[in-house]
């Protein structure tokens, strides 16, 4: 698959973000390829997919933990985002009530071939009106908020990952399983286990109950 193909996935950022609900979707989706082994991850010529964070601005972000990341893009000169993936952390419950952030998450899934949520992004795509009337889960701690939010989602409160048009997934790790989910729907299933097997991940069936492990 040439560079020209590359599918875009945008990885919406901002402060108090989880830093495993961006991490992990960003290691799956940066080290998938095309071509199995070692070798065809020391380039990008058989990557599917072009991936990137994006915040408000180009300020540093500080996510949960102090850690302290340069974002790629801001909203203004973001590149058009194919597959929109919306973490969570402490920062979403402040922007929830943010009508910017929640305007640009509307536009760009309004743009997007694919949207996403980690954990509790899915209360910013609920706010967003991106969930009504469909299945979908979030972090434990956020169930009931989410149901709040919209009485119209239907929760799903022992699923890893809830794929009903929009990828919705459980807390922090969940978002890897997510990540293994689209890269099954968009390159197959060969390519996401390939790419779970380089990572060391052992992962084999994207939709599993919370309490087990995916195999």
């Amino acid at each position: 698959m040439g560079n020209d193909a590359r599918a875009t996935v945008g990885i919406l950022i901002f402060d108090e973000v989880e830093v495993l609900d961006f991490a992990g979707p960003f290691e799956v989706f940066s080290r998938t390829r095309t071509v199995a082994g070692a070798d065809s991850r020391r380039t990008d010529d058989s990557a599917p997919f072009e991936t990137f964070t994006v915040a408000r601005t180009h300020d540093v972000i500080t996510a949960i933990g102090g850690l302290k990341v340069v974002p790629h893009y801001a909203w203004s000169d973001a590149p058009p985002i194919d597959i929109l993936v919306v973490p969570g952390g402490f920062g979403t419950r402040t922007l929830l009530h943010d009508e910017a952030t929640l305007s640009w998450i509307r536009e760009t899934a309004g743009r997007s071939r694919q949207v996403t949520s980690v954990c509790t992004g899915a209360l910013l795509l609920a706010k967003a009106g991106l969930l009504r009337n469909r299945r979908a889960t979030t972090h434990w701690a956020g169930l009931e908020l989410l149901a709040t939010i919209d009485p119209t989602i239907r929760v799903q409160r022992d699923r890893r990952v809830v794929h009903d048009d929009v990828f919705t997934s459980a807390g922090v790790s969940a978002g890897i399983d997510m990540s293994f989910a689209v890269v099954e729907q968009v390159c197959g299933r060969a390519v996401a286990l390939e790419t779970a097997h380089y990572i060391e991940y052992p992962w084999g069936r994207h939709d599993v109950p919370k309490h087990q492990n995916a195999l």
